[in-house]
């Protein structure tokens, strides 16, 4: 059967899960501009409501110039197959059948893999989002947005009956994602919508890794998503079916955002610092000893506090040469380079204060050797002090 054929079920992609520059077209299909997937499991009662209004409010705007993709986990309700068989009324829709794959990330990913559309979308099937945000959407996309998303959280949404805990597990999700993932969450007001559109170049050539629902997290971390775009929206109470939203489902994204914050983690970089950081320890650990031990005994802080901003002075050095060579080249200028160095000994004091206190805390109440007492302290440090001077004395994606 050819996928024109009215019983036509999409075929399940077994590649990676990552999204093609370019449309993957079969027996004379053109592409279209825009592609809508929306997820499903056990939607029987919802299906044939969510394609009639997606239908009848796209028909007005870009008539014969998308598609809507239901990717359904084989329900047992077999929404597969009221779907399938409202395609002869309804042209535009394309259906895929999953029997061994599950999860609602991953399906997105693989309707948006066969997609035709220059523009990819997700709404859920259920009427908890509104069909009528979805053209707010499109003409933000068309304003020149990479990303268009719902958002619950903006002045003109909200959320219509929530109880006061699912509201707080919601708002608690997201701090969390803010301490995890705060370049990823923090870019938009809700970072757990599943209402959005995306431009296709936007993902293309990337290979998705997401795990659970909350697959805007994993667009907004791995994509190129230059300019976001928001709209609020009212979120529903479902009308039919039952909600799908269970602990397993938090668990997942606790998962996820672990997942994602180590795989966005500049290893190498961060191998580089600690390298350079290393022998901040030895320029640190020499002069410590002499001020302290040695030439001039000084009391441990006040010799702490000299050791530290010496080797703070070493590691900027070799840092802006080695570790952020790259960056250090384009931002040329003696003005530039101690415009650096000022943010990172900022970075570094702030850091220092935190040393100081952890080592008068491990010195002078726990009674640990001085100097075994100092490598702890640095080593808790470290990792404050990279990420802090990656967003700020070198950041990698906006140069002074």
């Amino acid at each position: 059967m050819t996928s024109n054929s009215p019983n036509f079920l999409l075929p399940v992609p077994a590649t990676s899960l990552q999204i093609p520059p370019q449309a993957i077209l079969q027996n004379g299909e053109q592409t279209l501009r825009f592609s809508l997937v929306l997820p499903t499991y056990n939607e029987a009662n919802n299906i044939s409501d969510i394609i009639s209004k997606l239908s009848e409010i796209l028909d007005t705007e870009i008539l014969g110039e998308y598609e809507l993709l239901v990717i359904d986990d084989n329900s047992p309700d077999r929404t597969w197959e009221i779907a399938q068989n409202l395609i002869p009324k309804y042209p535009q829709l394309r259906v895929m059948r999953r029997e061994t794959e599950r999860g609602l990330s991953t399906a997105v990913i693989r309707g948006w893999q066969v997609a035709r559309g220059d523009v990819l979308g997700v709404i859920d099937a259920d009427l908890q989002h509104p069909p009528e945000t979805l053209l707010k959407l499109w003409r933000e996309i068309q304003r020149g947005a990479d990303l268009a998303t719902a958002s619950r959280h903006l002045d003109s949404g909200g959320v219509s009956d929530w109880s006061m805990i699912r509201r707080v597990l919601s708002r608690g999700a997201q701090l969390l994602g803010l301490v995890l993932l705060p370049e990823v969450i923090g870019r938009v007001s809700d970072p757990m919508s599943g209402y959005f559109l995306v431009r296709r170049n936007a993902l293309a050539g990337v290979t998705m890794n997401p795990l659970g629902y909350k697959i805007l997290i994993e667009v907004l971390g791995r994509g190129n998503i230059r300019w976001i775009s928001e709209v609020g929206y009212v979120f529903q109470e479902r009308q039919e079916g039952e909600s799908k939203v269970t602990a397993k489902q938090y668990i997942e994204y606790i998962q996820h955002l672990i997942r994602l914050r180590l795989s966005l983690w500049p290893v190498e970089r961060f191998l580089r610092f600690g390298v350079v950081g290393f022998s901040g320890v030895f320029v640190d650990m020499v002069v410590l000893y002499l001020l302290h031990d040695g030439i001039f005994n000084l009391p441990l802080t006040r010799s702490k506090i000299i050791a530290a901003e010496v080797a703070i002075i070493n590691n900027f050095l070799w840092n802006d040469i080695w570790t952020f060579g790259d960056i250090s080249t384009r931002q040329r200028g003696q003005r530039q380079r101690i415009k650096r160095f000022l943010k990172f000994n900022l970075i570094c004091l702030t850091g220092l204060i935190l040393n100081v206190a952890l080592l008068n805390l491990l010195y002078n109440l726990l009674g640990i050797n001085e100097y075994l007492a100092n490598l702890m302290a640095i080593g808790l440090v470290t990792f404050w002090n990279f990420w802090i001077n990656l967003k700020l004395s070198w950041r990698v994606t906006e140069i002074d």
